[in-house]
């Protein structure tokens, strides 16, 4: 999770500047994205990540201290996974049917099974503040990475267990695969960009992403090896996943959480939280890319998932109260809590 949000989110808005390498979109039409439906689930607790597990159209939606899970198809929910204390991410292993979260506050990891949505374990043993989380399909492992230990913990779902912790220079947020053998994380305090290898569970390289600054979401183009950073100060940073240069940066709006690409469209999407925006960013080619649009959503949705088959995006939003809980954070509005639902009519 980023820095700024923590579970509450400023109502701020803000405009993005053009990088010199990125062209608008001016003369051609937009996404043609709009919100088409709202899911109103309530309930109490704060949110982060979301995750889509295509094959079942399961929607997992992080809450505080329990996922909640959506039928994408009948738009309700069909299941929880309890007891995830400070759930932040939620990472899908089609391949062994598990799922996985991070479970921030009790330093564990829950996995689960995908059909059944039952607890299988609770792994312990990771660094402290489980945040992100991610299944690298090349070593069949999952990491978490460890907001306040500044590591990543690597686990193996055949035992349960953390088999290994890789140091990293400095506070990680987001991660992704390759699944040829290489994840990258992006770390927050330092603006900077690490390549593990995932085989031998070491940092390979790590990459300036300046003039990006404080990176949190991260999204892949693993055909054309690229990665998608969304940074505080409105800019995404497109960076080669081989070598680490920067080929392009690109204005996005304020207070961004989250980023998805969809390939089949070649369309990158940034949440951005306090403009209550998705910036939507369509790759002419590996190094190329056009503003499409900037579709409105709702101040606090920061955080999303893309349904890769019908294209549709999800975000968790809620409304801020005028009172605040033990920790001085805003309280949620009792009934707020609501996923938004992003496409085409």
């Amino acid at each position: 999770m980023h820095k700024l949000f923590r579970h509450v989110l400023p109502a701020a808005l803000a405009l993005s500047i053009a990088a010199p390498s990125i062209a608008a979109d001016a003369g051609h039409a937009g996404s043609g994205y709009q919100v088409i439906s709202r899911m109103d689930l309530g309930g109490d607790g704060g949110w982060d990540y979301l995750s889509f597990d295509a094959p079942r159209h399961h929607l997992f939606v992080s809450r505080g201290d329990r996922v909640l899970v959506i039928d994408a198809v009948k738009d309700r929910q069909v299941g929880t996974i309890a007891d995830t204390q400070g759930v932040h991410g939620i990472a899908v292993a089609q391949d062994l049917k598990r799922g996985f979260t991070s479970d921030g506050k009790a330093a564990t990891v829950t996995a689960f099974d995908l059909d059944t949505l039952k607890t299988v374990a609770v792994i312990k043993g990771t660094g402290l503040n489980p945040d992100a989380i991610v299944y690298d399909t090349a070593s069949h492992h999952v990491l978490t990475l460890n907001g306040k230990s500044s590591s990543a913990s690597v686990i193996d779902p055949a035992t349960n267990a953390v088999i290994a912790t890789i140091a990293l220079p400095g506070k990680p947020e987001f991660a992704v695969s390759d699944g040829a053998g290489h994840v990258y994380v992006n770390i927050e305090d330092k603006s900077e960009l690490v390549e593990i290898d995932s085989a031998k569970n070491t940092v390979l390289n790590t990459w300036s992403l300046a003039p990006c600054e404080s990176p949190s979401g991260l999204a892949i183009d693993r055909q054309h090896h690229r990665l998608f950073s969304v940074c505080d100060n409105q800019k995404m940073a497109v960076v080669d996943a081989d070598n680490g240069h920067l080929v392009a940066t690109l204005p996005i709006g304020d207070g961004p959480d989250a980023v998805v690409f969809d390939d089949a469209a070649s369309m990158v999407y940034s949440s951005n939280g306090e403009s209550g925006t998705i910036t939507a960013i369509h790759e002419d080619d590996a190094d190329h890319y056009t503003v499409k649009d900037t579709i409105a959503t709702q101040v606090s949705a920061r955080t999303l998932a893309l349904d890769p088959s019908s294209h549709r995006l999800y975000l968790s939003a809620a409304k801020f109260g005028a009172t605040k809980q033990a920790n001085g954070r805003p309280s949620v509005v009792p009934g707020s809590f609501t996923v938004l639902v992003v496409g085409r009519h």
